[in-house]
């Protein structure tokens, strides 16, 4: 038994990752309505001192390869959140792709056999899948639920609070920061760097 990590997907990610952009060149894509939307999200959110305590305890290179549409509210909401944790630390590399324009990624990457996005794809920095993440989080879930169903069915046309944003970008964080122990207690990697 071949005991060498290996991801036979890895050169399929390393390829979009290689062909997505950064969080401002991606966002500036959108059309002025879009870029004030997204901007509106960057200024709701902020890391508190223990969450920004929790990301510089990171050491493993992360590549996070962002599956996103610069139209998508999801999307709007998200990435700033990722945006905020990765400008956080060093050893994350954010980077977003957009879903119509890379049908492969986007099939590869269905959930509940849904093109949903934004979804999230952590790679090793042999870009080996760590796992991945996306479409909402449960705290979004549960909002849109406590919303949506039942009697009183939401409009849509109500704002976000500042509470639930601030449990969705705390989700993001659990998911990155469980990405970077399962990278910082890899056999594999704590051999490659002698840790």
């Amino acid at each position: 038994m071949n005991n060498t990590p290996f991801d036979q997907k890895s050169a399929l990610f390393s390829d979009y990752f290689a062909r997505a952009l950064p969080y401002a060149d991606y966002r500036a894509t959108g059309t002025p309505t879009q870029v004030e939307r997204w901007e509106g999200f960057e200024k709701a959110l902020e890391l508190s001192a223990a969450k920004t305590n929790v990301i510089k305890g990171f050491t493993r290179k992360l590549h996070l390869l962002t599956l996103s549409g610069i139209w998508c509210g999801d999307c709007m909401r998200q990435g700033p959140m990722l945006q905020k944790i990765a400008a956080a630390s060093p050893w994350l590399d954010l980077r977003f792709i957009d879903n119509n324009e890379n049908p492969e990624l986007r099939d590869q990457l269905r959930i509940a056999g849904g093109a949903r996005i934004p979804v999230v794809v952590a790679l090793s920095e042999d870009f080996f899948e760590v796992g991945r993440f996306g479409d909402r989080t449960l705290s979004h879930y549960r909002a849109k639920a406590n919303r949506e169903l039942g009697p009183a069915c939401d409009s849509g046309l109500g704002g976000t609070d500042t509470k639930e944003l601030h449990s969705e970008l705390s989700e993001w964080l659990d998911f990155i920061e469980r990405m970077q122990l399962i990278l910082r207690l890899s056999p594999f990697l704590r051999s490659r760097h002698n840790d």
